[in-house]
């Protein structure tokens, strides 16, 4: 079991690996850390954490080892690529990959780490950027029972919220589920509110009214009141919402399941996409429904 005598590894310190990597340290454990642009990997270098020159060299100097990263051919390339962590793998090491990727894939890279004696865990997390900085996120764990147990320290640092939810690669399919709500949800929540703005309510009451009901969600709680008031900086990015929606699909037509909720929102962020609003939070979905509507919900 990781304890506060294990070195951990942290690979990928961005919007939501940095914060990550910081709660660990907070909880007492010490880091090796590796990210492609070093400096930002410097507030957690003054905290107490090593830099390694590669993923290799994570490997080599920690038994378990946390990724955090954008899509899959870049887990692909960290783990099993050139000076990855594979090349340097103990046996009886674990990975943790924390990066929303393709089941398929998160089962394809179990079976490269098995040959070395070696395992994977896949916990993808939501939460938002918010989540990883307070420590409260949401995280779905798939792979073997006991590896989960040898992790639950590692989790508990970085979430509230944790579930075993089965096997390899059942971590991933439950983010999928995940991402398939909330962009749902995200695109009610729009289209209700250029609704109630262009019928002349009042946002701010209308949100308090809805938000204590039937149609209560942490999208309009959270984010509503956001929206309205025009701050469309990010939690969780477009770009990475649009990605997952793409694994989402993609997984779909391999299993034959209809979605066409989550196909309409997927074109409503291509859209958005193509009007370079990527790096904006989720909540600008909204700016979908204004030019459709030809108005806006602002107060």
């Amino acid at each position: 079991m990781a304890t506060s005598k294990d070195k951990i590894g942290f690979i990928g310190l961005g919007i939501m690996g940095a914060p990550m990597a910081a709660n660990l340290i907070k909880a007492g454990f010490s880091l090796v850390v590796f990210n492609r642009t070093k400096s930002k990997a410097d507030s957690l270098v003054k905290s107490g954490a090593e830099f390694a020159n590669s993923p290799a060299e994570v490997a080599k100097k920690c038994k378990f080892v946390i990724t955090m990263l954008t899509d899959s051919p870049d887990v692909q390339q960290v783990i099993l690529g050139e000076s990855g962590v594979l090349e340097g793998i103990q046996e009886n090491s674990i990975v943790i990959d924390m990066s929303t990727i393709s089941p398929t894939i998160t089962k394809e890279i179990n079976g490269e780490l098995n040959k070395k004696n070696a395992s994977l865990l896949d916990a993808p997390v939501s939460g938002g950027s918010w989540g990883a900085i307070e420590g409260t996120l949401s995280i779905m764990v798939g792979g073997s029972e006991n590896d989960f147990q040898n992790c639950i320290h590692l989790f508990e640092a970085m979430g509230k919220n944790i579930i075993h939810t089965g096997g390899s690669g059942m971590g991933q399919t439950t983010k999928l589920v995940n991402q398939i709500l909330v962009a749902g949800t995200m695109n009610a929540v729009a289209e209700a509110l250029v609704f109630a703005a262009k019928s002349g309510a009042d946002l701010e009451k209308t949100i308090q009214a809805v938000g204590g009901g039937a149609a209560a969600s942490w999208q309009l709680n959270t984010l509503g009141p956001k929206l309205i008031n025009g701050d469309f900086d990010p939690g969780f990015m477009i770009k990475l919402q649009q990605k997952d929606l793409r694994l989402v699909i993609e997984l779909a037509q391999e299993l034959n399941v209809s979605i066409p909720g989550t196909s309409l929102v997927s074109q409503l962020f291509a859209g958005l996409l193509a009007q370079g609003l990527g790096d904006e939070g989720t909540q600008a979905l909204v700016k979908a429904h204004e030019q459709l509507s030809n108005h806006e919900a602002r107060i």
